[in-house]
């Protein structure tokens, strides 16, 4: 029997609408910002507090551990701006440790095989973290609340625990085996004997401690963010951290500061594309556009002609960017999220810990499971993203504001590594030059181009659309399962520029994502 009688269900979403919207890759978290968007804080204030309540609710795509990009729109200022707290190499990092034993295997992260598999998991695979750094920064920057209002949901939940539900033992599933290697993440994430926690038969709500991260926490907002960085919370990070291998120092994380920056920002169809530029997928969201040309445009629901544009136009610009760049496209465990208010401000913020759990390691003093941001390396010698000390890293992470006469259409982003640029601009464009609205591009089957193998194509695409992609590239067709995503997994916020009202929408596929309105 074939696959697509096999699945006979049809799964749709509705977009959350209000005068201030969350959205996030978990609906609890989407709850928080809401939340404090209701108390009087703007959309910044709730990105901030989204970010550091979602790492407590979903460990293995982000935590405090980890690292972003984020791109603001200021209404009061009508610009955008981009705050980037992505990762950095140790200072004192030896590229030897990191030595080349072998071609590579065939997976999705594409290096050649590294001694140990230092740059995957474990201490060596660690980077400098800046996510307390950029949230901190974004909100004295943009912000109207204090550091204590935006961190006691987080401080609340990592307190509480994280509540293991079936999407939860999936991802512990997933990581079971890596985890177990490490003794602090064995003892959160896994039960003694190396299983999986589960749920019994009667669905009684569980709660798996973090380690010591809900003390963590409270330190960090009784400290102020610089506690993570500077203070006594930095000495225990930095002991962790060299106790097991890596060369992060005390120094590496005082030094580490968070980044204003200007945005990347080009015309199109009467608009202007704000996104993160620089080291990030940016610049290939741009290069596409621009090879896609007019063949974007219309009205209604994209055509053969749309997806071909695409099609050929992330397929150049991803051997472009393979090129000249040095990136290879990877897998990762990311999130991303979305918050507007009434006064007009957006955020689209996306931040990850890279692989799934990121290095697997979480620290025994502080609870805080790290990144593994050292992946995001080239391991080969000699290249514009290899290995070095004291550098930032290549990396797939695309957040965007789109504006027009001086005020924010819509915010978007994704997770999903190598995926996130196509899904990104094949939703933007079905808004900018197809008018669509959100719910409908966002139930819009969609193609993956990741610059690496054949185009991979929605199954529920006309095959109309499929025959012309194949005559000039070839596809492979997939369905869009719940787990694991076949497509990127991403989430919108959209203003209607005549009633000003906002409309949420995430990934349809995805059960755990969800938004909130104020």
């Amino acid at each position: 029997m074939s696959e697509s009688l096999t699945s006979q269900w049809k799964v749709t979403k509705q977009a959350v609408r209000g005068k201030g919207v969350v959205v996030a890759q978990n609906w609890k978290a989407a709850q928080v910002g809401a939340e404090i968007l209701r108390k009087g804080g703007n959309a910044i204030d709730a990105a901030v507090a989204t970010g550091l309540a979602i790492g407590t609710l979903e460990p293995w795509m982000s935590g405090i551990g980890g690292i972003g990009f984020m791109t603001v729109w200021n209404a009061r200022e009508k610009r955008a701006y981009t705050i980037d707290y992505g990762p950095i190499s140790a200072s004192k990092l030896d590229p030897a440790a990191y030595k080349i034993v072998g071609p590579g295997p065939a997976n999705a992260f594409a290096w050649p095989d590294i001694l140990e598999r230092r740059n995957e998991f474990g201490y060596h695979s660690i980077a400098v973290p800046g996510m307390v750094a950029g949230l901190s920064k974004a909100l004295e920057r943009f912000g109207t609340l204090k550091w204590q209002d935006v961190m006691a949901p987080g401080v609340a939940l990592a307190k509480r625990g994280m509540q293991l539900d079936w999407y939860m033992q999936v991802m512990l599933v997933q990581g079971a085996a890596d985890l177990a290697q490490y003794p602090a993440s064995k003892a959160a994430y896994l039960c003694d004997d190396g299983r999986v926690p589960a749920i019994d038969w009667q669905g009684n709500t569980r709660y798996i401690k973090l380690g010591n991260l809900g003390e963590t926490y409270q330190r960090l907002s009784d400290g102020g963010p610089r506690e993570f960085y500077e203070g006594s919370l930095a000495r225990d990070i930095a002991a962790d951290l060299q106790a097991g291998g890596s060369t992060i120092s005390y120094d590496d994380l005082a030094n580490y500061q968070a980044r204003i920056v200007e945005p990347l920002s080009f015309e199109h169809n009467g608009a202007t594309v704000n996104v993160a530029g620089g080291l990030t997928a940016g610049p290939t969201l741009r290069r596409t556009i621009e090879l896609a040309g007019q063949r974007t445009r219309g009205k209604g629901a994209p055509d053969a002609d749309f997806f071909v544009g695409i099609a050929e136009g992330m397929h150049q610009a991803y051997q472009e960017r393979l090129n000249s760049m040095g990136d290879k496209p990877t897998n990762t465990c990311t999130t991303h999220f979305c918050a507007a208010d009434s006064e007009g401000n957006m955020v689209a913020l996306t931040q990850t810990l890279m692989s799934l759990f990121g290095s697997c390691v979480m620290l025994p003093k502080t609870g805080i499971t790290m990144n593994n941001g050292m992946l995001w390396f080239d391991p080969e010698p000699n290249r514009p993203n290899s290995i070095a000390p004291g550098k930032r890293p290549l990396c797939n992470i695309c957040p965007v504001v789109v504006s027009r006469d001086g005020q924010a259409l819509f915010c978007i982003g994704a997770s999903g590594g190598r995926r996130i640029v196509p899904a990104v601009t094949q939703l933007a464009l079905m808004m900018l030059d197809r008018g669509m609205d959100i719910e409908a591009a966002f139930h819009q089957p969609r193609i993956d181009v990741s610059g690496v193998g054949p185009i991979r194509v929605n199954r529920d695409l006309p095959d109309a659309v499929k025959k012309a992609i194949a005559a000039k590239l070839p596809i492979v067709e997939v369905a869009n399962h719940v787990s694991p995503l076949n497509f990127a997994n991403p989430s919108c916020i959209a203003r209607d520029p005549k009633t000003g009202e906002l409309a949420g929408m995430n990934e349809v596929m995805t059960p755990w994502a969800g938004g909130a309105a104020q």
